[in-house]
């Protein structure tokens, strides 16, 4: 499995921490060229910033989970979604705070994976953390080495074997 980014937003919409990891190269990814040296095909899409990508992300979930409550019911949840690219996993906590890993296609649900890291480590190293601020205003984000070397072994050691 591969696991592409991993984002926690707050209750106030904001991006708290983001964590990205590089891709690995496929063998199926190389495209051949025209003689002039471009590239077949459509043109690549040009790169988000990181505030851009965040912010592209939240809207999704922010959308994607209206929807399911409004055909669905109050009882339904939104829990994931895939698309031909990329498959993206999200759970919210009792406080809102939002957790969403992106990954690769062929990765099952994980919404308990996901659980995990908000009790084993977030509620650890930054909740319990005297010096972590309760509210992250102005989009000020976990800042917390505990934290992300605590995600960076969970997500190695769980996910990508």
């Amino acid at each position: 499995m591969v696991v592409y980014s991993f984002y926690i937003f707050d209750r106030h919409a904001e991006c708290i921490y983001k964590k990205k990891w590089p891709s690995r190269p496929t063998s199926t990814g190389s495209r051949s060229q025209q003689a002039n040296g471009l590239p077949d095909g459509p043109p690549q899409q040009k790169a988000l910033s990181a505030e851009d990508d965040a912010k592209l992300v939240f809207g999704t979930i922010f959308s994607l989970r209206n929807m399911v409550r409004k055909l669905g019911g109050e009882d339904d949840r939104f829990i994931s979604y895939r698309t031909g690219q990329y498959k993206l996993h999200y759970y919210e906590t009792p406080t809102s705070l939002k957790f969403v890993m992106v990954t690769d296609t062929k990765t099952n649900n994980l919404r308990i994976v996901l659980h995990q890291i908000y009790v084993s480590l977030y509620v650890e190293f930054v909740v319990k953390n005297p010096l972590s601020p309760v509210e992250h205003p102005r989009g000020i984000g976990v800042n917390c080495e505990m934290f992300e070397l605590g995600v960076e072994q969970f997500v190695n050691a769980s996910l990508m074997r």
